[in-house]
């Protein structure tokens, strides 16, 4: 249960759970408040009913002393009037009776004492079955003790109150529908420039981090947080670009020796001490030139050439190197003739990266395809190595990733040339992808536009 609560409210979102909560609250309390009003209504209702009641009676006890003409006057209700009356003897016999009820038994069993105006109200079924509310006032008179019993008719209460819970039957789910309505509206509008600032967040990666959030012009919590959020990604940017700075200097600082190391070693003797350490200055080498070039990348400077390129002939181009540097594998090739617009200097820089990656692992093959497909040129490199493990599959285009198995090994890379071709393949409108291949070693799909 609460895992399911959970996902509700992670679907429902900030404005719709404002929204609910908000109509819920206004929904209880409307109730609360309508059945208050109902029950107050009815009292006031039944308040009126009895002062009515009661005045009547009185008017008629002052009658009573008037003689029979004043007495038949007063109980002649004029048009507003709604009350009955009886008037009965000490036995309980009746004397006087409004005309709606003439001739009818005592609409009540109520006998106050006579000379007191004790009043007590009862309900009561009459012939024609409607409800009243009964004033029964006890008088003494000349000829003998008096009941006046003054009624009305409480449809009058039940149609108020009716009245009012229909009228709240209708204007409560209103009111809450109107209040989720409007909370959903005001909640939205309030976060309208959250989800600006979301999605101007969703933009800003390693390449612009010089972009910024807009701030609101308001004095509000958002505007607060756009503001630290900005402050954060200046910092974010100061250190970042720092770290550029660092690494494209420090490479570039090292060529000079590196330079001067190789051509120390050029002079000297050859020997398997020299060559140990020549291959490693060549390794070396080629680390400062990956590094210089993702520095490039980094600061946007990575200049594309465009000029018609054929990816067969790199393919082809590869193959012949691949063939020398290792001459135990075996290379097949499928191409066909596919030209695209690109830079041949950094596409062949990204296939042979990708080349030497599947050098590095196979065992004893390595195949390379160029097809187009779909107005797209693929060049698929596949290999009979272990393969990659699929949750290794989109970390392994990460720099300086290398796998467990990958540093156990001598010819192990560096961790930078799929880096490397991953950003040249994008830098050219294209995807690099790491699948598995139909033998269970390691499939690497280059995509360009054409």
């Amino acid at each position: 249960m609460r895992r399911l609560a959970e996902r509700i409210r992670q679907r429902l979102g900030v404005r719709m759970r404002s929204a609910l909560a908000a109509a819920a609250v206004v929904a209880v309390a409307s109730m609360l408040t309508g059945v208050t009003f109902v029950i107050a209504a009815r009292m006031i209702l039944t308040r009126n009913v009895d002062q009515s009641t009661g005045d009547r009676a009185a008017q008629v006890a002052d009658a009573l002393g008037d003689g029979e003409a004043a007495l038949s006057a007063v109980m002649r209700p004029s048009l507003r009037d709604r009350t009955i009356v009886q008037v009965l003897d000490g036995n309980g016999k009746v004397l006087q009776a409004s005309a709606l009820i003439a001739g009818a038994q005592p609409i009540s069993t109520l006998r106050p004492q006579p000379a007191q105006t004790k009043r007590e109200q009862r309900r009561l079924s009459v012939a024609h079955d409607e409800y009243f509310r009964i004033t029964a006032l006890g008088v003494t008179t000349p000829t003998g003790p008096r009941t006046i019993l003054a009624g009305q008719s409480i449809d009058e209460i039940d149609d108020g109150t009716e009245a009012a819970i229909g009228a709240l039957a209708i204007g409560l789910p209103l009111l809450t529908i109107t209040v989720g309505v409007a909370t959903f509206l005001f909640v939205g509008r309030t976060l309208r420039p959250v989800d600006a600032m979301r999605q101007q967040a969703e933009t800003i990666t390693g390449h612009n981090l010089h972009t910024r959030l807009p701030v609101p012009p308001t004095t509000d919590e958002i505007a607060a947080l756009a503001t630290t959020m900005n402050t954060m990604l200046d910092r974010i940017e100061t250190a970042t670009e720092t770290q550029r700075r660092f690494v494209a200097d420090a490479s570039h600082e090292l060529r000079s020796p590196l330079s001067t190391v190789l051509a120390a070693l050029d002079l000297l003797t050859p020997n398997p001490h020299i060559e140990r350490m020549r291959r490693e200055s060549e390794r070396m080498a080629r680390l400062i030139a990956d590094l210089l070039l993702l520095a490039r990348v980094d600061e946007h400077t990575l200049h594309l050439r465009r000029e018609d390129v054929d990816l067969d002939d790199l393919v082809y181009t590869e193959r012949e190197r691949l063939h020398t540097q290792h001459p135990n594998l075996h290379i097949t090739t499928h191409t066909n003739p596919v030209r695209i617009s690109g830079d041949p200097h950094h596409l062949q820089r990204a296939l042979r990266n990708l080349v030497d990656n599947a050098a590095r692992h196979a065992t004893t093959t390595i195949d390379m395809t160029v097809r187009t497909h779909h107005n797209t040129a693929e060049i698929t490199i596949t290999d009979d190595g272990p393969g990659i493990p699929a949750p290794d599959r989109h970390r392994i285009f990460d720099r300086f990733v290398r796998l467990d198995e990958d540093r156990s090994r001598t010819a192990g890379g560096t961790g930078l040339g799929l880096p490397i071709a991953r950003d040249i393949t994008t830098a050219h409108g294209g995807t690099l992808t790491a699948e598995q291949a139909p033998g269970g070693g390691a499939l690497l799909r280059l995509r360009l536009p054409v």
